[in-house]
């Protein structure tokens, strides 16, 4: 089955714009199924507790791996509103998910958020994450990146409390 990447991406956006009216970051990602079917959606959870590592591809790799082993994984697809950072790369490269399709850049994300305190960027492509790996990913992405951009309009604009 051919899955609509753009349209599965815009759901991550969705899940992006939900976690902000929960006062976290604007991130989101989504687990998608080879035949289509959304298996997980899971938004920033850097609120309440300010956990710095509540990613949401991060947060959605770790609840994938506790369901689903690595084969079953490595057939599914994660959507995401911005580019897996190293840290969610990894996590992904370890839960087994054979497909990444991101919305903008993680340098694009650094040019926004500059030097904020809540998101100090590591401005390092996933695709030379996963390449140091023993396990194929493919990557798609960056795409629709200036909808995945106005998800953060203003939001990086006041320093961290």
């Amino acid at each position: 089955m051919q899955l609509d990447d753009e349209a599965l991406l815009r759901r991550a956006f969705a899940v992006a714009k939900r976690a902000l009216t929960h006062g976290n970051h604007p991130f989101g990602a989504i687990l998608v199924g080879k035949d289509g079917e959304v298996l997980l959606e899971v938004e920033n959870g850097y609120m309440p507790d300010r956990d710095m590592t509540a990613h949401a591809e991060r947060l959605l790799a770790t609840q994938a791996s506790k369901r689903w082993r690595p084969p079953f994984l490595a057939e599914c697809t994660i959507y995401t509103s911005a580019e897996p950072c190293a840290m969610c790369a990894g996590a992904l490269y370890w839960a087994g998910i054979g497909r990444v399709v991101f919305g903008m850049t993680e340098r694009a994300l650094k040019d926004l958020t500059g030097s904020h305190a809540e998101n100090p960027t590591l401005d390092l492509p996933c695709r030379e994450v996963f390449a140091a790996g023993q396990r194929d990913i493919t990557v798609v992405g960056p795409m629709l990146e200036a909808e995945a951009a106005a998800l953060h309009d203003g939001i990086w604009d006041t320093p961290d409390p």
